[in-house]
């Protein structure tokens, strides 16, 4: 049986991000985790700090999630 190496307790590291998505908050958040897990591994969770939109002419044209993402940070 593979001995665990995994140290007994866990340390993350939070980073904030910025999603957008011309359809709706929640695919601004799918975006952003999308983007940040082609260069992170071992993404635990995000917070959804704020939200907001961008309008043109009184009409939601884009919208914006401020993300905090937790990842495991790798020991060697």
């Amino acid at each position: 049986m593979p001995k665990d190496t995994r140290h007994p307790h866990r340390t993350a590291k939070v980073i904030e991000l910025v999603g957008t998505s011309t359809k709706d908050f929640e695919d601004a958040i799918r975006t952003a985790l999308e983007d940040a897990s082609a260069s992170l591994r071992d993404i635990h969770g995000a917070h959804v700090v704020g939200q907001n939109v961008k309008c043109e002419n009184g009409k939601i044209t884009e919208y914006r999630v401020d993300l905090k993402v937790s990842f495991g940070i790798e020991r060697t």
